[in-house]
């Protein structure tokens, strides 16, 4: 199976939909990166595509025309999508994308939109000391915060730099701005917990872990 791409078709597509794109393709690549074990391969791909992306989709959002931006994120896309960047990394169990689809299901959201919403609320739910070693790396590797610093606060700088970006590429951050409320959480909540497996997770979700999560993105 192969694909050809033309950047010369994305020129047209709306800033919005650059913009929730690319938080897309960086969330497929962090819930790749976000593993028990992974491999100092992968984990470098992992990282170029996330920095590649950001400066990209800025570079796109500024210029839609801008054919090399749109030809690498393009390409980092591709590389988002097509399992590469997985081989040799244990199964995350996409907890993100788990959660993202019963908002996408329930109220029709746009789904790069509602994954940069969720992904900074997860991040921050499972930090710990067991989860601190990938987010400290994740943070220096990819935002280049001093590694200097306790790595705590390495990690608390990480979670901020991701919310901050999603926020400067003009996407809504909080669910209250795409039309969800608190009403439907702990219907979403429950459906995610039967039906996306989540307690497989990197970090185990069980229902109410899925309700803190969606209750702290409103």
């Amino acid at each position: 199976m192969c694909s050809f791409l033309d950047p010369r078709y994305t020129f047209t597509v709306s800033k919005k939909q650059t913009a929730a794109g690319c938080a897309d393709a960086m969330n497929h690549i962090l819930e790749q990166y976000f593993c028990e074990e992974a491999t100092l391969l992968n984990d470098g791909m992992c990282e170029a595509g996330l920095k590649s992306l950001m400066v990209n989709g800025k570079a796109c959002l500024a210029n839609p025309e801008d054919y090399t931006a749109r030809a690498e994120m393009m390409f980092a896309c591709s590389l988002a999508c097509n399992g590469i960047l997985s081989l040799g990394n244990s199964e995350s169990g996409w907890p993100m994308h788990g959660i993202e689809h019963a908002l996408s299901g329930f109220y029709d959201i746009t789904h790069g939109e509602g994954l940069a919403i969720i992904t900074p609320r997860w991040m921050r739910h499972i930090l710990s000391e067991r989860t601190l070693p990938r987010f400290v790396k994740y943070g220096i590797n990819v935002f280049g915060i001093d590694p200097s610093l306790p790595k705590m606060e390495i990690a608390e700088k990480a979670i901020d730099a991701t919310y901050a970006f999603f926020e400067e590429m003009g996407i809504p951050m909080h669910l209250k701005e795409v039309g969800i409320g608190p009403e439907r959480i702990d219907e979403m909540a429950h459906h995610v917990a039967v039906n996306e497996g989540l307690e497989n997770a990197y970090v185990p979700l069980l229902e109410q872990d899925i309700k803190e999560i969606l209750l702290a993105s409103l």
